[in-house]
């Protein structure tokens, strides 16, 4: 059911198809029918869906004091969300539900309860079912209960949807809800339970902490009782703190000596200048503050007694003599004063001497005690380490056993939507089966068809499918590698007459040849101009001369290169006995025909430019003494097939007709140029005649050349 050129016939197919219709409607009407009573006897089964939310419930009054500053304590993210949904999927779950709904006594979850069918008895023993005789009881429920539920995570959400679907509508309501329920409740036990055991582990280490507290802060005391290392005021050691009390003393006995020193000083100054005594010493003193009231009062008598009587009265001279008595004993008492203080500055370098060697002896026992004091410093961090563990644990421990109530650990889920009966079966889908199933029907049937009008039927042609290479986008782009057929192995063979040939092809052979009128001779332009305008049949023309040395090489390059203009041509040349292509190629080195018959070479290996033009080069290649040979194998018909479907023209050079035979190319390309140089003369007129006889449609004639002229 192939055309001529190997495509399908879409024609003959389509009346394959129409003449098989009746077969084709009964396959599918027959899938159509099968398909409505299966549907029809499978039980339906019914489906509810539960959805719960993923959020934190916890309350911010009954969280720890360590988390209560935390403001993101854990975000349920996707992996949370699918690790929920595992959690609901687990089989502790599914062992709860199951025991609280009690499925196990239902033959829709327990085959064996209503009994096993022969055909599910006959499928488990071949493989194709499960054997329910070699199950246990839970097994054969667990199986049925995963059949039946389905867990996912709604998109872009923190929503999980639980659907369950039974038999009966009810029972998949109550166990889609028993499934929440059962999620939520194992949450909140684990969530109790975590709580549980760490107040048990909590017990058990402050019993432990409690020992050790005990025994290190005995160490401490043992140690500093030993070492008379005593703690004074603000827990300091007594050697310390004697060093901060004597060096304080130290420095007000220092400021005291100077004290007294200085005042002394000033004061016997002043008393022996015989200034007038202004002092804080002397104004304190009892015996200074009488002597200078008794001279003030003498004074103001004397001038009282001065404005009535005369210096030389002996009221005035007593008056004098008093006073100056006065000043004498203040000038003495002011002596006595700074001698006290002299003294008691002696007093207090004396003390500051005493102080002094206090200081150095306290020195001298608080260096020897530094290391007994490292290592008490060491027990002391020790026991104070030991004491805030043990005062943590304690903490937490009263933390865990306030929060260890049910309440208290609210799971992180909760139910927005609960199940309830549906209406409509979800299983099975009754039009899309059905559906489904006529065009499976209709599209087997007619495959079947297809294919066997593809590959034959009695009295049909036989299907033959040429070589196709990919058209090339770019016409001057050389052309891509095609994969052709491996050749086979062939002999050489001296040249064979046209007479003796065997050709490939079955050419008709009439059974008279009448003569022919002279042909009228062309020009390239004319021969290119009818091959354009001739469509299909003019894509392919060979190019053959009447005899050696007619130009044929030369014709065939410049129309060639005539028909490029605006198209993509190939010159391919199987002038085996006389090969001349090669030397305007880009390549003249490269492999041509020869290498592609032997399987030297692949088929874009020989493909090469020429020099002057566009134009695409098939050379011969080595021939070596293989001519006759090459000639008459019938891979020279798919190179021609292949170049054909990537190029607009295929122009074959096969030499001078008298040396080659023309009947092995008439059917790679029957429209013909005959080059020749004498149009008139018996030479052309046998030639055309031979070419008509091989197959040639189509010969026009031109006017050639002699190789020396052409070159």
């Amino acid at each position: 059911m192939t055309d001529f050129g190997g495509e399908p016939d879409l024609r003959s197919i389509g009346h394959a198809l129409w003449a098989k219709k009746t077969m084709i409607f009964a396959v599918t009407l027959l899938a159509t029918t099968g398909a409505f009573f299966v549907v029809n006897s499978v039980t339906p089964r019914y489906q509810s869906e539960t959805k719960l939310l993923l959020e934190s419930r916890e309350n911010v009054f009954m969280r720890a004091d360590a988390d209560k500053g935390l403001t993101d304590r854990g975000t349920i993210d996707e992996q949370a969300v699918t690790s929920q949904i595992q959690l609901v999927l687990s089989r502790d779950v599914a062992r709860e539900v199951i025991k609280k709904e009690n499925l196990g006594q239902s033959p829709e979850f327990d085959p064996a309860v209503g009994g096993q069918s022969l055909s599910q008895a006959l499928l488990g023993m071949v493989g194709l079912g499960r054997d329910y005789s070699t199950m246990s009881p839970d097994e054969r429920t667990l199986s049925a209960y995963y059949d039946r539920i389905n867990a996912y995570a709604v998109e872009k959400s923190r929503v999980i949807a639980i659907d369950f679907s039974s038999a009966n509508p009810e029972l998949a309501a109550r166990v889609a809800n028993s499934i929440a329920d059962a999620y939520l409740a194992s949450q909140r036990s684990a969530r109790t339970d975590q709580t549980k055991a760490a107040s048990t582990w909590l017990a058990s280490e402050i019993e432990r902490l409690r020992g050790k507290v005990a025994d290190a802060e005995a160490k401490v005391e043992d140690y500093r009782s030993k070492s008379n290392l005593f703690v004074g005021t603000n827990n300091t050691s007594l050697p310390n703190q004697q060093l901060t009390e004597i060096n304080s003393q130290i420095a007000a006995a220092r400021g005291q000596k100077a004290d007294l020193e200085a005042r002394a000083k000033q004061l016997r100054e002043l008393v022996r200048s015989g200034q007038p005594i202004d002092s804080s010493d002397i104004a304190n003193s009892d015996s200074m503050r009488r002597l200078t009231d008794q001279g003030s009062a003498l004074r103001a008598q004397l001038a009282e007694q001065s404005t009535t009587l005369l210096d030389q009265h002996p009221r005035i001279k007593e008056l004098r003599a008093q006073i100056a008595e006065v000043e004498r004993a203040k000038r003495a008492e002011g002596e006595r004063l700074a001698r006290q203080l002299e003294n008691d500055a002696k007093v207090a370098s004396d003390r500051l001497t005493a102080l002094t060697a206090s200081l150095d002896q306290v020195k001298q026992v608080a260096s020897t005690t530094n290391e007994q004091d490292v290592q008490l410093r060491a027990l002391e961090r020790d026991a104070k380490s030991q004491r805030d563990l043990l005062e943590s644990y304690l903490v937490k421990y009263s933390e865990a056993s306030a929060r260890d109530n049910i309440n208290a650990s609210p799971p992180e889920a909760r139910i927005i939507s609960r199940a309830t009966p549906a209406i409509k079966p979800t299983y099975p889908k009754k039009l899309p089966t059905i559906l489904i199933a006529a065009f499976a029907g209709l599209v087997l049937s007619t495959g079947f068809v297809v294919t066997g009008a593809l590959l034959g039927s009695p009295g049909a042609p036989a299907v033959r499918y040429g070589m196709a290479a990919p058209m090339l986008a770019d016409p001057h782009a050389p052309m891509p590698i095609s994969r052709m057929p491996a050749p086979m192995p062939y002999v050489a063979s001296p040249p064979l007459s046209p007479a003796m040939a065997p050709s490939p092809f079955p050419m008709p052979q009439p059974a008279a040849f009448a003569a022919v009128p002279p042909l009228p001779v062309t020009t390239i332009d004319q021969i290119a101009l009818s091959l354009r305008t001739s469509g299909e049949a003019g894509r392919r023309v060979t190019v053959a001369g009447t005899a050696r040395n007619a130009g044929t090489t030369y014709a065939a390059i410049t129309l060639a290169r005539a028909l490029a203009e605006g198209a993509n041509v190939v010159l391919v040349d199987f002038a085996f006995n006389a090969p001349n292509l090669s030397v305007i190629s880009t390549d003249p080195n490269a492999p041509g025909v020869a290498e592609l018959v032997r399987g030297q070479a692949g088929f874009g290996d020989i493909i090469t430019r020429d020099q002057y033009s566009q134009v695409h080069i098939v050379a011969t290649g080595n021939v070596g003494s293989d001519a006759a040979a090459l000639t008459a194998s019938p891979y020279l018909s798919s190179i021609i097939d292949a170049l054909a479907q990537s190029y607009n023209f295929v122009v074959v050079d096969v030499g001078s007709v008298a040396d080659v035979p023309v009947e092995y190319f008439a059917r790679l390309a029957q429209r013909s140029v005959l080059v020749t140089a004498d149009p008139v003369g018996p030479q052309t007129r046998s030639a055309r005649e031979r070419m008509a006889m091989s197959g040639y449609g189509d010969v026009m004639l031109l006017a050639g050349a002699t190789e020396a002229s052409a070159a």
